[in-house]
């Protein structure tokens, strides 16, 4: 009862808080474009406002889990709100990397010399879509800041918020599955959930602290000790959290950093050099230097990110003994193939660092290759030895009707229900309980070495069904 009073009240103020961004907005409508009474007016709808329908939709969320929890309807809803989410993550991360992607190239590949104005720090010609487009940017501002200005801030809020969302939907709800991993350590959810939402403010916190230091100004110092911390976080997850666990944790730690780069540095510094320009003050350019350094710092991170996203798919990164290493080997490899595009679209040519990143992904990709079988298969394995294994810790979730309340379908379309069903999925067994041994997911079902080493021994003896 109590959970459909708070439903009805959240769905309630949703309504009123979407209600008011309209009225909000025919009110800025009756003043002039510099009123201060518009300006203060869009800074509480725009922030205050919105912040509160973010809010109030998350709550809906939480009450309507709760509501539902331990119920059947559970796994058809968070499986609902992991595609829902998801979708909203990939489209809001596409659009601020994009961004990211084609900003970087502007200021990489602008012309500084050739017919200049004095104002201008640069321009580029270029031509999309059947049309011709001619760009300048200014070495600070304008003598008068244009009506319309378009600002490129809610691409990255909106993907922070709904990648946020998307740790609480598949790794904090169900943290004792996706999250904890009782070999690793033997923490409690609610302790894993903690750990993980403190260290991404801890994250933000030692960056922020090393790019105000002096060594904002020795960029190869600055690379180190902040690869330093960075190993150091990997090193942790790896050694608290279940593999997965490990590396969203990682992705949504850059991310977090990406993000409040944006919120802290990089708009505020562009509000701060938009005021002094309407007032007819000189506008510092170290600002507009600092944003930009912390936007480039954003578009290196960008590919580790992207790896991260994608890098529950490839149980042989996460999966691998040494994870962390794995983890920030691709990243510096990823950075690396960024760093050497953001060169070539300057018109600097590097023989080294493209061949470089290249051989550290292929040197990954050598270290985490399947090891020989160093237990010697002394006797020929049974199916009947197999498929008592598959049973009892497998088909819990990998079955017609999944068992695991996590699932109300069986991961990846993965069932184990027959003799023919597990022989034809024998490499996935090899590769997810046995090789990465990232199966069960945080072992839950206490699948121990020696049934690892049957399943091996069965299947490289052939999988016979018999």
């Amino acid at each position: 009862m109590l959970n459909i009073i708070l439903f009805t009240l959240l769905l309630i103020i949703l309504v009123f808080l979407t209600v008011i961004t309209y009225s909000f907005r025919n009110v800025e409508e009756g003043f002039s474009e510099n009123d201060e009474h518009k300006i203060s007016v869009s800074g509480i709808s725009q922030g205050f406002i919105y912040t509160s329908l973010v809010c109030t939709i998350i709550g809906l969320l939480v009450v309507l889990y709760i509501a539902l929890q331990g119920t059947p309807y559970e796994p058809h809803l968070m499986e609902w709100l992991n595609l829902i989410v998801r979708l909203m993550h990939i489209t809001f991360g596409i659009a601020w990397i994009g961004a990211s992607f084609y900003f970087v190239f502007l200021e990489n590949s602008l012309n500084r010399t050739d017919n200049v104005r004095d104002e201008l720090a640069g321009n580029l010609w270029a031509i999309h879509g059947g049309g011709f487009y001619y760009l300048e940017k200014y070495k600070t501002a304008p003598k008068e800041i244009p009506k319309e200005l378009h600002w490129f801030k809610y691409e990255a809020y909106f993907t922070w918020l709904t990648g946020f969302c998307m740790l609480f939907i598949v790794y904090y709800f169900n943290a004792a599955t996706f999250l904890v991993d009782k070999n690793i350590a033997d923490i409690s959810p609610l302790v894993a959930v903690v750990i993980g939402i403190g260290s991404l403010v801890l994250a933000w916190i030692l960056y922020d602290l090393l790019c105000k230091s002096s060594l904002i100004k020795k960029p190869l110092l600055f690379s180190i000790i902040g690869f330093a911390i960075a190993s150091g976080f990997a090193y942790f997850y790896a050694h608290i959290f279940s593999g997965r666990g490990a590396f969203i944790h990682f992705g949504a730690m850059l991310g977090t950093i990406m993000a409040a780069n944006v919120f802290f540095v990089i708009i505020p510094s562009q509000k701060a050099m938009v005021k002094a320009a309407k007032a007819g003050k000189i506008v510092d350019p170290r600002m507009g230097k600092n944003a930009g350094l912390r936007s480039l710092h954003n578009n290196y991170f960008t590919l580790p990110v992207l790896f991260v996203m994608i890098s529950n798919h490839f149980p042989s990164t996460f999966g691998n003994q040494y994870s962390w290493i794995v983890l920030l080997a691709l990243s510096v490899g990823l950075a690396g193939v960024k760093h050497y595009l953001n060169l070539q679209e300057k018109k600097q040519l590097n023989v080294w660092i493209l061949p470089v990143s290249a051989l550290i992904i292929l040197g990954v990709a050598f270290m985490t290759s399947p090891q020989k079988n160093t237990n010697a298969c002394d006797k020929e394995i049974s199916f009947a030895e197999v498929n008592t294994i598959i049973q009892t810790r497998c088909i819990v979730c990998h079955s017609a009707h999944p068992t695991d309340k996590n699932f109300s379908v069986a991961p990846n379309g993965v069932i184990y229900d027959t003799g023919a069903e597990i022989q034809k999925y024998k490499d996935k067994i090899m590769q997810r309980a046995v090789l990465t041994q990232s199966m069960p997911l945080g072992n839950k079902t206490n699948m121990t070495q020696a049934e690892r080493d049957i399943l091996r021994c069965w299947i490289d003896q052939g999988a016979q069904l018999k």
